[in-house]
Parts: structure tokens; sequence; C-alpha cells
């Protein structure tokens, strides 16, 4: 995807989380996050805008933790402060050229482009916890849900590698079904290697880029998705993705 993208669906996804978050109310609970009410998941978001832009504004290659400012407000309040939160956000992004070096968690990537992605990302998957939490549930763009299952697979699966040796010599085949994208899961050794491919796996799970993402993100179970093989699998490879 192109920067100006990213920042389109971050915008349009923080604007949503946030009228989820005050339909929802700040005590509701969040249903895909059981030990959070709709407080702790704007104060979540928060924080991780907090963090992106104060790294890229201030063009550091330094690694960077996340804190939560003193002031930052609380319950109700916490909405208006998130949705002027990330509104700097965008233009602090906006305002920097993805290719600058910064400091990322990530060692394939240590550009501002890596937080483009990364806040769209993690916004949209949050916007939805907000809606679960409202009663509204809508699917995640399949533009942006296709780029974010290649981001958990390439990018976040590797280090939960070790989690995955129930999987033996298994392989999972992962199918968009409203866009393009296949990709391959399996082990090697001690590491995972994923491919970009239409192979046959010990197991297949169809659906839509959307609920393949959510489930990802261990939002939406393994019956949300259409399952051809082995069926025990993927179950134990949901079960080993849990962050």
């Amino acid at each position: 995807m192109e920067p100006a993208q990213y920042l389109e669906h971050l915008a349009r996804n923080s604007a949503t989380l946030a009228d989820a978050a005050e339909a929802a109310g700040a005590s509701a609970p969040v249903p895909s996050c059981p030990d959070w009410k709709v407080a702790d998941l704007v104060g979540h978001v928060v924080m991780g805008d907090l963090w992106a832009r104060r790294i890229v504004e201030s063009g550091t290659t330094e690694r960077v933790l996340p804190e939560m400012p003193s002031d930052v407000p609380d319950d109700d309040a916490l909405v208006p402060y998130f949705r002027d939160g990330a509104r700097h956000l965008v233009d602090a992004l906006a305002a920097t050229d993805p290719a600058t070096s910064v400091w990322t968690f990530s060692a394939a990537d240590r550009t501002a482009g890596f937080w483009y992605r990364r806040r769209a990302q993690e916004t949209a998957v949050h916007r939805y916890d907000a809606e679960l939490a409202a009663g509204t549930p809508t699917p995640i763009d399949s533009d942006l849900a296709v780029d974010g299952i290649d981001e958990f697979l390439f990018a976040f699966l590797p280090r939960l590698a070790a989690g995955l040796a129930d999987l033996g010599d298994a392989t999972i085949h992962l199918h968009c079904t409203d866009a393009e994208g296949e990709w391959l899961v399996a082990r090697s050794g001690d590491d995972v290697v994923v491919t970009r491919e239409h192979a046959k796996g010990d197991v297949a799970a169809r659906g839509s880029a959307s609920d393949l993402l959510l489930f990802l993100w261990g939002r939406v179970p393994v019956r949300a998705l259409e399952v051809f093989g082995d069926a025990g699998v993927l179950d134990r490879f949901s079960q080993a993705i849990k962050v």
C-alpha cells in the first residue's frame, strides 16, 4: 500500500473508533479484549499514537519506550483527547518522509514508513474492538486487511516461532475469498517460513480478508472461516499465535 493510503485508513478508523467508544461508554466491556473496558482500549490506542508521534517528530534512531503522559484525562474525557491526538499523529506522519530513518521495533524496517503501516493496522483492529463493544462491528477494508495479514505473517509470526513447535511439519494455507491474497505457513527447524503462493497445506482456511486478519489477531474464532483438511492443525495454530 502507498503511504497516503495508510494515512487515509488511519484517519478514518481513528474517527470511527472514537465514535464507537463514545456510543459504547467508557465502562462498557470489550468482548474481544476480556480484561478491558472501553476506557482501557482507548487509553491503549492513545499511548500507541503518542509513541509513534514522539518517534517520528523527533526523528530519533534510539529506542523509545511507550509511555502515557500524566495529563491524559480519564473515562469519557479520554475520547476527545484521543481524537485530537490521532489528528496530530496523521499530520506528523504526513510531514515525515516515509523513508526517514527512525527507531522501530522491527529489525527489518527502521523507517518512518513502518509507523505509517503499524498505526494504520493497529487502529483498524482496535476500531473493530470498539465497535464490538458498541454492538456495531463492521469488517476491515479488504485492501488494508490483506496488507495486515501480510504484516502479521512476516513481521509478527516469526517472533512467535517458538510457540509453533506443536505444529510439527504441518503446513497451513490461508486464502482470501474477496481479494487477492494467499499464503503458506510452514516450520523449518526452529523457524517459521511464510511464502505468498497458492499451495496445498495440511489445512486450508478460507475467508474474507477481514475475517482472516481478525482471526490472526484473535478477534474471531476458527468457525468464522471455511476450513479444509486437518482442523486440529488450525486450532493448534490459533492457540500458539495468541498475543
